[in-house]
């Protein structure tokens, strides 16, 4: 009887290292899938060696991550690091110049007037150009950066405070809001975030609070910043609080160079209600700022945030209880986005291997993490962009405020995937342009990329 305990314990202990070691691989993988996106060859194995714990540490810390390669290859995109008054010489000015020209004769085809505007306008200071780089610059850190999990929340809030780049002047406007708003403030504070959008002239304009005035206003950005950006759809508010929001951000406008500015005569001073908080007449921006704290401190704030982030990081439908925490640890910490995504990422619910494979990835998450599967080399962004606008993600460029679906149901049409399938059987036969291959087995990456589950995260 001893000699068989004695057995039994040899080969539980000889069991434990492997039994252990495919745990630790299931979490980096898993990790890998939606923190990152994707892994690239040879990625598991080395968030392995490093520690699974200690390469989401790292990951929360993306200003410590040196990222010198992506930095080197983003440096040919000239307009990346243009100034807005700079973007404004360079591409606006141009383009008014020739919608006037055009004004000056008569109107004809559609297609035609958008000919001769591309006659008047010199090919490097046409608006494609500046959405073109913004474009690239979004593929490349996506697919190369070593900082994955500030890229994943880049593409969080930058769908979150959504701009439609197709919308007039914000098709100029959106590149430095992506560098300048978003970017900088992915892990400080939320209020932070929220205030320099609301100060945005992508988001002003978008949103139509340029031109709202005491005797025209616009309700869209009051709406929208309480339904979408703050306290939700069943946040606590009414009707009337949006009416009143909007006199508050009456003012709030865009000046001549694209900054914004704040027009006085043009505030609605007089006693205002919001969300039960009253200002008396009188008031000017300091009104909208503070009503901008009170929104980013929200109880309804904290829940909406949180379940957004649950639903990017854990599953469509994150269980009550997993909400309620991480909407505590973002009150507890004013609202600290790194301390919130970390809840997210410590709950065992993200770990729960339920949730492994859960999700679909979106089409800007399965190419990228496609591109990244295969070991590609990105040569030119460009093609990748325009696959992207076939398989139904096209970056920059989703019209309604709400931006683009978290949720699974929303890829999973039978188009969204046949077109998947052609971008992937391109991209192993290295007949994808713009993008370069080295795989010996065209067949077996096509499979692999192709495959149901390699669709999910």
């Amino acid at each position: 009887m001893k000699r068989v305990i004695l057995i039994t314990a040899v080969l539980l202990i000889a069991a434990a290292p492997q039994h252990s070691n495919e745990l630790e691989r299931a979490r980096a993988e898993h990790a890998l899938r939606r923190l990152a996106f994707g892994a690239r060859p040879g990625d598991v194995e080395r968030v392995m060696r490093v520690g699974v714990d200690r390469w989401i540490d790292e990951q929360l810390h993306p200003e410590r991550i040196a990222d010198a390669a992506v930095n080197a290859k983003l440096a040919q995109y000239e307009t990346l690091s243009m100034s807005s008054d700079e973007i404004a010489q360079t591409f606006v000015k141009p383009f008014y110049e020739a919608r006037r020209q055009r004004k000056d004769k008569a109107k004809g085809d559609v297609a035609e007037e958008a000919k001769e505007m591309r006659k008047l306008i010199p090919a490097g200071q046409r608006p494609q150009r500046l959405l073109g780089e913004l474009s690239a610059q979004r593929i490349v850190r996506a697919a190369e950066s070593e900082r994955q999990l500030n890229e994943v929340m880049v593409d969080f809030w930058m769908n979150h405070f959504n701009v439609f780049a197709q919308k007039g002047l914000d098709r100029f406007f959106v590149a430095t809001y992506e560098r300048d708003t978003i970017r900088p403030r992915v892990w400080g504070h939320f209020e932070d975030l929220l205030m320099a959008t609301a100060k945005s002239p992508a988001m002003l304009f978008y949103l139509d609070n340029a031109r709202s005035r005491r005797d025209a206003i616009n309700e869209n950005y009051a709406r929208e910043i309480m339904e979408l950006h703050t306290l939700g759809v069943d946040g606590g508010y009414t009707q009337n609080d949006v009416t009143e929001l909007a006199r508050v951000f009456t003012g709030w406008s865009i000046d001549r160079e694209g900054h914004f500015v704040y027009r006085r005569r043009l505030h609605d001073s007089g006693t205002k209600v919001v969300l039960g908080h009253r200002f008396r007449s009188g008031g000017g921006i300091e009104e909208g700022e503070a009503m901008i704290r009170i929104l980013a401190h929200h109880p309804s704030t904290a829940k909406f945030i949180a379940t957004k982030l649950c639903q990017r990081l854990v599953s469509d439908t994150p269980p009550a209880a997993l909400v309620d925490r991480v909407a505590k640890r973002f009150l507890a910490t004013n609202g600290d986005l790194r301390e919130t995504v970390k809840a997210v990422i410590d709950s065992r619910e993200f770990w729960d291997e339920k949730t492994y494979l859960a999700k679909m990835k979106s089409p800007f998450e399965y190419t990228i993490s496609a591109i990244r599967a295969a070991g590609a080399t990105i040569e030119n962004p460009l093609p990748i962009a325009r696959e992207l606008r076939k398989i139904g993600e096209p970056l920059y460029f989703a019209q309604p405020p709400t931006g683009y679906s978290d949720k699974s149901d929303a890829w999973s049409s039978d188009g969204a995937l046949v077109a998947r399938l052609n971008f992937v059987t391109a991209l192993a036969a290295n007949k994808m342009p713009g993008v370069r291959v080295s795989a010996s087995n065209s067949d077996a990456l096509a499979k692999t990329l192709g495959a149901p589950e390699f669709q999910k995260q």
